[in-house]
C-alpha cells in the first residue's frame, strides 16, 4: 500500500521553507496535501506546488490534528512557541531551528552519516537537522574517520547572506546597487555592519567567552552527530555572497592520512563530490559552482605539514539545500523508509512527564 502524507511547512515563505517546498516537488515526495504556514504578514501569499497554487495561512488557522508531518523552517523563538503544541496533535516534526538540536531526546540527523539513529524513533516527536555549516563539515569528518579518527579541526567559514534570511539577501542587493550606482552607503539593518564589499567576522551574538552562538553550535553539533570528542575551533565569517557557504578546514588526526586516501574516502561517501585538480591553474569549487547542487563539494585537499598527521581542505555547498531543506526532506524520506506509518516518530506522552518543555 502506497502511503501519502498530509504535510505542513511552517516558515514557508522564508528561504528554507521555500526551498523545502521546491525539493519536495523535485524528489516526488509522497504528498497527499500541503499546508503552507507563515507569519501574519505573509498570509494570503501564493506559492506553486505541482502545478497547483497554494495560499499561505496563519498558524492559528491550521488544524494540525489532520497533519502527519511538519517541516519547521522558522527560528528558535517560533520553535519554542509552536513545536510542542504541534507534536501534541500527533504530528511528526523535522526541525531546522537550533532550539532542540542538543536535547538528548532529539535525534540530530544527517542521513548519510547517522541515519541509523532513527531506528529508535523520536520520543519527543521531533527530529532535528544540523546547522548549515555543521552538516557539510560533519560529512567530511565522518568520511575521513574511516582512515583515522579526527583529533582537532580548525575551521574558518565563509557564509553567504542567505543563511540570515530573505531580508539579508535584500540588504546585500540594495547596498551593492547603491554603492555601484554612486548613491553612497545604505544603513545596515540585518547585519552589524555594511555587508556589501565587506566581510563580517561575527555571526550570532558574542558570548561571554568570546565565541559566537554560531561557532558554539557548530562545535557541539559535530560532537553530537559523530559521537566524538573531536576538538573544533571555529571562526564564522559572513561574506557578500548571496547563496553558498564555504569553509577552510585544517584537521589533525590520531593517525596518518594521505591525500590519496582522503580523496578516495571522501568520494565514497554519498553526497560528497571531490573537485580538486592542480594543473592549469587548479580546479576547485566556489559558491557559484554549487548553487542548486545537492552535493557537498570538497577541493584543495593537501597535507598540513605544521602537524604530524594533518590535512587541509576546502568545502563548498549550497546552504539552502544540503545545509537546510534537502537534509530535512532526506530525514523525512529515511523515517518513511523505516516506518511508513511514522508511528515510531510520534511523541510518546508516557515518557515525557519529566521533560520540562512538555509539562
Amino acid at each position: 500500500m502506497k502511503h501519502e502524507y498530509s504535510i505542513a511547512i511552517i516558515g514557508a515563505t522564508g528561504n528554507a521553507g521555500h526551498k523545502t517546498l521546491q525539493i519536495l516537488e523535485e524528489r516526488n515526495f509522497p504528498v497527499f496535501s500541503v499546508h503552507l504556514v507563515a507569519s501574519a504578514g505573509s498570509v494570503g501569499k501564493e506559492m506553486s506546488f505541482r502545478n497547483h497554487t497554494l495560499k499561505v495561512q496563519h498558524f492559528s488557522d491550521i488544524d494540525f490534528s489532520g497533519i502527519r508531518l511538519v517541516f519547521f523552517c522558522g527560528g528558535n523563538a517560533l520553535a519554542q512557541q509552536y513545536i510542542c503544541d504541534v507534536t501534541k496533535k500527533g504530528c511528526v516534526v523535522v526541525d531546522k531551528s537550533s532550539y532542540f538540536r542538543l536535547d538528548p531526546k532529539v535525534p540530530l540527523v544527517i542521513p548519510e552519516v547517522n541515519g541509523d539513529v532513527l531506528q529508535k524513533g523520536a520520543p519527543l516527536g521531533i527530529v532535528s537537522t544540523p546547522n548549515c555549516v555543521a552538516t557539510p563539515l560533519i560529512m567530511t569528518l565522518e568520511a575521513l574517520s574511516h582512515i583515522a579518527s579526527p583529533k582537532r579541526a580548525v575551521v574558518s567559514t565563509y557564509q553567504s547572506v542567505s543563511g540570515a534570511g530573505r531580508r539579508a539577501i535584500d540588504e546585500l542587493y540594495i547596498q551593492t546597487k547603491s554603492l555601484l550606482g554612486g548613491g553612497g552607503t545604505v544603513a545596515a539593518e540585518i547585519f552589524p555592519k555594511r555587508i556589501a564589499h565587506n566581510v563580517i567576522p561575527v555571526i550570532g551574538d558574542i558570548l561571554g567567552n568570546g565565541i559566537t552562538e554560531e561557532e558554539e553550535k557548530i562545535s557541539f553539533e559535530v560532537c553530537k552527530v559523530l559521537k566524538s570528542d573531536v576538538k573544533i575551533a571555529v571562526t564564522c565569517v559572513r561574506v557578500p555572497v548571496f547563496i553558498g557557504h564555504c569553509m577552510s578546514v585544517a584537521c589533525e588526526f590520531k593517525g596518518p592520512v594521505s591525500e590519496n586516501d582522503a580523496f578516495e574516502v571522501l568520494e565514497n561517501l554519498d553526497g560528497i563530490i571531490c573537485l580538486d585538480r592542480r594543473d592549469n591553474g587548479g580546479v576547485f569549487a566556489t559558491p557559484i559552482d554549487v548553487q542548486n547542487e545537492d552535493a557537498v563539494y570538497v577541493s584543495r585537499i593537501r597535507r598540513d605539514h605544521s602537524v604530524k598527521n594533518g590535512l587541509i581542505y576546502w568545502i563548498a555547498s549550497d546552504n539552502l539545500r544540503k545545509g537546510a531543506a534537502l537534509n530535512s526532506v532526506q530525514i523525512a524520506e529515511e523515517m518513511i523508509r523505516r516506518d511508513p506509518s511514522l508511528a515510531l516518530f510520534q511523541r510518546r506522552n508516557r515518557l515525557l512527564s519529566k521533560h520540562a518543555l512538555f509539562r
